[in-house]
């Protein structure tokens, strides 16, 4: 829909770093990103939200929890999480890693990492667990990595974001053709019911 409405302009795609999502859209090497909410940042505008994901936690095979089917927020309490090197905001790194389980007991971090590839390698040899979303599971699909939903979680929104003094008409019809789309597949997913 984009290349249709904006014909002359060259998208290019780029991996941001889920450990630090910010970075790149701060430093101007990207124009608009795909993050998850909240996005609290005054210099930043949110955009459409484009989708829902429902959180997964990430373990080694190996780990004592890979034979359960599910686990709760309140398991946390007794797992070890990666802990980040980055600045990301302590909000957004409670989305998926929150600082304490429902009832209050702290959710420990362990090994110290810095980008979405350490989390995984840390991971897999069984020395801490991360969460993330479930598409994370088709994307990563190691062979000794378990993803496992968690039941209580609330689904994790997605949207587009882009740095407020940075907006211009092609933004804008990005944007736009983002929330048209979601728009669509809305009509269509309720069509086919």
């Amino acid at each position: 829909m984009f290349r249709e409405r904006s014909p002359a302009v060259r998208l290019e795609h780029r991996d941001m770093n889920p450990v630090d999502p910010l970075v790149l859209l701060r430093s101007g090497e990207i124009d608009i990103g795909h993050v998850w909410l909240p996005v609290r940042e005054p210099d930043l505008t949110i955009g459409p939200v484009t989708h829902t994901s429902a959180l997964v936690l990430v373990l080694a095979t190996t780990h004592p929890y890979a034979s359960r089917e599910s686990v709760c927020l309140e398991d946390y309490g007794d797992l070890t999480f990666v802990a980040h090197r980055s600045p990301i905001p302590a909000y957004m790194e409670e989305v998926f890693q929150p600082f304490h389980t429902p009832a209050g007991r702290p959710i420990p971090r362990g090994p110290v990492i810095g980008n979405w590839d350490e989390q995984l390698k840390v991971v897999s040899a069984g020395q801490a667990v991360i969460a993330t979303a479930e598409e994370a599971a088709r994307f990563y699909s190691w062979p000794n990595l378990t993803y496992l939903p968690v039941r209580d979680a609330p689904p994790v929104s997605w949207a587009l974001v882009w740095r407020t003094a940075a907006e211009n008409p092609l933004i804008r019809t990005f944007a736009q053709t983002a929330a048209d789309a979601v728009r669509l597949t809305a009509h269509d997913d309720s069509v086919t019911r």
